[in-house]
């Protein structure tokens, strides 16, 4: 592909979804699955760039949702503000998980994550102001800018603002010296710090980065949704963002955004997939698939694990990019 028609790539499908709403696209899916897929990109930067796999990414999305949730119905504070505080809450949390596991690789560095995220979990399930398993209800959309957010078609294009800018910044981050840094600390540990750079200290760094925006993806799902529950604090959550990102390809910059596309449709429209494949097909044992959403997402997870090793976009790059040599 052209450097000139690669740049254009991102444009085209801003002014897609921008336009989405009115070409038939539900704003409340639409604006899930920019939530997701925000958190998708923020686990990418964290394990795409720097190698790092973390469990405990529901800690920070699910708890920013209570944060900012609370901030906006009981204490009444601005939009904005509630979600600055769910940024916060969530950089916090990282900044415990980070201590205390970046100095360790592997499973350990996973396992720490996940222990970490469970304790909030119970912090969560028991606290007051939660509403436990019931959850947090009527957290008001309020206003940006004295523009009321109660609208779900104005409330989609802040929502898509907010994922756009959130996504170019992650992408200019990925494309930095500190990217840089992180890729080889990825790569090779040992000669960076041979080299006199501080590993931890950069692996703590997009750690938080990762943190802070899997925040703002949870503050901004609790403000659409109305309401906030367990199963965003819940470490199924976690993996479900690692599917996600391995689905659509791990360590590219739509990668995450496709994977959360799917897993989200999937999850969402599943009954209307399931009765398109009986008209199609005339098998009436496909309209068990409604009731089997897991079931499917699992073997998409095994169709993408031998046929799409590098995910669906990794792929696609990569048989793109060995076309173009052929041809040179």
């Amino acid at each position: 592909m052209k450097p000139g028609l690669r740049a254009l790539w991102p444009w085209l499908l801003l002014a897609l979804a921008a336009l989405a709403p009115w070409l038939g696209l539900y704003p409340v899916l639409g604006m899930r699955i920019m939530c997701f897929a925000l958190l998708a990109c923020a686990f990418n930067l964290l394990a795409g760039y720097g190698g790092l796999i973390s469990f405990g990414h529901a800690a920070m999305f699910g708890g920013a949702g209570y944060i900012a949730g609370q901030a906006l119905a009981q204490w009444h504070l601005p939009t904005l503000a509630g979600l600055l505080l769910g940024m916060a809450f969530a950089v916090g949390v990282g900044l415990v998980m980070g201590l205390l596991a970046v100095r360790r690789q592997g499973i350990y560095f996973s396992m720490i994550t996940l222990a970490l995220a469970q304790i909030v979990y119970f912090y969560f399930l028991q606290a007051p102001f939660t509403g436990g398993e019931d959850g947090l209800q009527g957290i008001p959309r309020g206003s940006f800018l004295g523009l009321s957010l109660h609208s779900d078609r104005v409330m989609y294009e802040f929502v898509l603002g907010v994922f756009a800018l959130s996504w170019w910044f992650l992408r200019r981050v990925n494309r930095s010296p500190f990217g840089q840094i992180l890729r080889a600390a990825r790569e090779n540990e040992p000669r960076l710090v041979s080299l006199g750079y501080n590993a931890a200290r950069y692996k703590l760094g997009v750690f938080l980065l990762s943190a802070a925006f899997a925040g703002l993806a949870g503050a901004l799902k609790a403000v659409v949704m109305g309401f906030e529950t367990l199963d965003d604090v819940h470490w199924a959550t976690s993996g479900l963002v690692i599917l996600m990102t391995l689905v659509g390809g791990l360590g590219t910059d739509f990668g995450p955004v496709l994977g959360a596309l799917i897993i989200t449709v999937l999850e969402d429209k599943m009954g209307l997939v399931a009765r398109f494949l009986v008209h199609v097909t005339g098998l009436a044992w496909f309209s068990h698939l409604a009731d089997s959403v897991g079931m499917v997402i699992g073997a998409i997870f095994v169709l993408c694990v031998l046929a799409f090793r590098r995910g669906i976009i990794g792929e696609l790059g990569a048989r793109l990019t060995t076309r173009a040599r052929r041809r040179a």
